[in-house]
């Protein structure tokens, strides 16, 4: 599967997000997926199984618990993707920038109450 087919689903998205703030067990992802997006249990071991079978996530066991965590790799081949296009939208927030600096220039600066 390619890494933007795994990406585009919403519920995978938002696993990986909870994984930011690290290693979290399948039960508090699958609760939290949940309550969120409304879908089964086994539902949501599908997810965790695309991303985990996709190199996303790793898994590994302490117990009767499984423990997620984030697997940078596939995320900076998309980005190095992505990167060929950053030029596009660098340049025009650099001009929003200079926008923004002039704007604040040229506002001359209210008094504040009670000064002449």
């Amino acid at each position: 599967m390619h890494a933007f087919d795994v990406l585009g689903d919403p519920v995978r998205r938002r696993i990986l997000e909870l994984l930011t703030d690290g290693e979290r067990s399948a039960g508090s992802i699958t609760e939290l997926i949940r309550s969120e997006f409304g879908i089964s249990q086994p539902g949501v071991s599908q997810h965790l199984r695309v991303l985990r079978d996709n190199g996303f996530t790793s898994v590994r066991a302490e117990g009767t618990r499984r423990l997620y965590s984030v697997e940078a790799e596939p995320l900076r081949e998309v980005d190095q993707w992505l990167d060929r296009f950053r030029g596009f939208w660098t340049q025009r927030l650099d001009a929003l920038g200079t926008e923004l600096a002039r704007g604040r220039r040229a506002t001359p600066t209210p008094p504040e109450k009670g000064t002449p």
